[in-house]
């Protein structure tokens, strides 16, 4: 089996290896997203029986719904090598092909962000996933010549939290398209027992639940609370999770009764109080929040949207009256929630 490799630096490697410990190794393990893995299923059953590389898999879905779980899933069940870059830290040409020609017979590449990546890379992909060759031009001016290397066959799995700024021909490459849903609480709750058994700390049924309620329904979010609440747990009392411990740990994190986090108050209270409820454009909600657009639209907005607090229409981001409510409503819990 080849070696997994990271092309993108890990900012915080603490975190990070924790996070892989967390995940699960294969598909049965996975909690969720039950037709997606039974389609998978099928699809890695079939590939395995012929031996051949999976068809290219397209993974679509907000942040922390298990997008990357579910490669490595893949690279566990299939037995085969995995390398792993992020879109935009694919600049060159000459990446691309370094990465490609490194590939052994059926390994995957992962691309995360897979919607940043330039036209140029994008174009030296095509051939690449359709064909396995790989088209070099040597040289300049009229002395160029084209270098055509085959590859063995491979698997790309592409994830995307921006499926719209696919192109055309890059999507239509892909043989297999997942869209990754939010969790409900009860599948949140398994995911938190689950990671609490691997983290080695007790923990009450209703405290998972608790957690589960207001992590927004992501498991990413899930697991960053667990792991907040548990060093609560352990600093200020005996090292198992109670309900009240949860409860307590949660009121720290200034995380609400539906998930809102203080950023997420920030906006709609923004949005509420200095401009009136809206419509007020994206760009401009950024810079009141200090954010960069697209951290608006691809963390903090999906969430709001599914809520019913926010909406997006053609003249800018509004405000609900079930925004306001809540905004209202966390306001009089006290002046620490903002």
């Amino acid at each position: 089996m080849t070696e997994t490799q990271f092309l993108a630096p890990a900012a915080r490697p603490d975190e990070d290896e924790l996070d892989r410990s967390l995940r699960p190794r294969r598909l049965g393990e996975f909690v969720g997203q039950e037709r997606v893995k039974e389609q998978l299923a099928i699809s890695l059953e079939a590939t395995r029986s012929r031996g051949e590389a999976l068809d290219h898999v397209l993974l679509i879905g907000p942040p922390g719904l298990g997008k990357t779980s579910l490669a490595f899933i893949v690279r566990e069940e299939l037995g085969v090598g995995l390398r792993s870059a992020a879109g935009p830290a694919l600049e060159r040409k000459g990446d691309v092909a370094a990465i490609l020609t490194a590939l052994g017979e059926r390994d995957i590449l992962f691309i995360d962000e897979i919607h940043r990546l330039s036209r140029a890379v994008e174009e030296i992909l095509y051939p690449a996933l359709e064909d396995f060759r790989l088209d070099i031009i040597v040289g300049q001016g009229p002395a160029a010549r084209t270098l055509t290397l085959d590859l063995p066959p491979f698997t790309l799995i592409g994830a995307t939290t921006r499926t719209g700024l696919l192109t055309t021909p890059l999507r239509d490459r892909f043989g297999m398209t997942f869209r990754l849903e939010h969790y409900e609480p009860p599948e949140l709750a398994r995911i938190v027992h689950r990671s609490a058994r691997i983290l080695e700390v007790e923990i009450e049924d209703e405290a998972a639940a608790e957690i589960s309620r207001r992590s927004r329904g992501t498991p990413r979010i899930a697991n960053r609370i667990l792991r907040r609440v548990r060093d609560v747990a352990e600093v200020r009392h005996q090292g198992a999770i109670t309900t009240e411990i949860a409860r307590e740990a949660l009121e720290l994190l200034e995380v609400d009764e539906r998930g809102l986090e203080r950023i997420d108050r920030a906006l709609l209270s923004a949005v509420v109080e200095k401009f009136e409820g809206g419509p007020v454009g994206l760009s401009t909600l950024a810079v009141a929040l200090g954010e960069e657009p697209d951290t608006i639209e691809d963390v903090y907005e999906p969430y709001l949207l599914q809520l019913g607090f926010l909406q997006r229409t053609p003249r800018g981001r509004i405000v609900t009256k079930l925004g306001r409510e809540h905004v209202g409503a966390a306001a009089d819990d006290g002046p620490s929630l903002f």
